[in-house]
């Protein structure tokens, strides 16, 4: 590395860390140049204050979806609040990368060595905003559809600006209609998703673990009760199908119409046809950190 590269590294360094030059001058030197590197060996020898950024926690911030023709892409980007999330310069980074995350097929390893526009990789623009911003800024998950036997929807709920908001869900259809005959159904079925956060599309697809625990828990509640055994073990099943009907889009409400579940709706929409749902993905910022 040339001088200068090696004391820009140094400047990052220090501006995630505030650990003096001397130090992050010796961990760019032994980790050949690597932040993330040189941060875990500031952490081993002990310096209080390695990392001081990143061990915070970033649980607000940008969905942002991408698309060309029949691609699609989704991508979760990290902050620690609100205002920096709608900060203009984190909010041009964030479709930056929404648009390598398209580009790179949603593969994560891929977009942070890919280059920017101003010729860094992702993982410095990174480090770089970080320290200007002076918040934790994490790139937590993507997700990508692409299939010439399917359709592809996308809908994004609390927009800043199109694609960019706070929940994102992509949505992939097999069907025997074409795209156009199917816009309104097919934004129809994304809100759904983004507005009752199904689990699966249907009971097979849901964790078998999760079911088990989910009736336990019911078991366990109703026996608190002072029920019969017997009382007990009908009322956990009729609960634990309401739990399945209400955590799988097809035998969920459906949201403009609590009558009838979105298996109905995708029914009355076919008329002739077919219509499957065969993924979806929903991310809401922040969900689960």
């Amino acid at each position: 590395m040339s001088p200068n590269s090696i004391l820009d590294k140094v400047k990052k360094l220090r501006g995630l860390t505030g650990v003096g030059f001397k130090d992050c001058k010796k961990a760019i030197d032994e980790n050949n140049g690597d932040i993330e590197k040189s941060i875990e060996f500031l952490r081993k020898k002990g310096i209080a204050k390695a990392n001081k950024k990143m061990e915070r926690v970033a649980a607000d911030g940008l969905v942002c979806i991408c698309e060309k023709e029949n691609k699609f892409s989704i991508i979760e980007i990290n902050t620690e609040t609100d205002f920096a999330a709608k900060n203009n310069e984190f909010i041009k980074f964030a479709e930056e990368i929404s648009n390598l995350t398209l580009v790179n097929s949603g593969k994560m390893k891929d977009i942070l060595v890919s280059k920017m526009k101003n010729k860094q990789n992702v993982k410095d623009n990174l480090i770089s905003l970080i320290i200007k911003i002076g918040e934790k800024i994490t790139l937590r998950r993507c997700d990508f559809l692409e299939s010439d036997k399917f359709i592809n929807f996308s809908y994004t709920h609390s927009a800043l600006k199109k694609n960019v908001g706070k929940i994102g869900v992509l949505l992939s259809l097999r069907t025997t209609k074409t795209k156009n005959e199917l816009l309104e159904i097919g934004k129809q079925l994304a809100m759904q998703i983004a507005a009752s956060s199904p689990l699966a599309i249907n009971k097979e697809g849901l964790d078998q673990k999760l079911l088990q625990k989910e009736k336990e828990i019911i078991t366990d509640q109703l026996k608190n009760t002072g029920k019969d055994s017997k009382i007990v073990d009908k009322i956990a099943v009729g609960k634990l199908n309401k739990f399945i009907s209400e955590n799988t889009l097809l035998n969920q409400e459906w949201v403009m119409d609590p009558k009838k579940k979105v298996r109905d709706v995708l029914k009355e929409a076919t008329n002739k046809g077919k219509i499957e749902v065969i993924k979806f993905v929903r991310y809401k910022v922040g969900e689960g950190i």
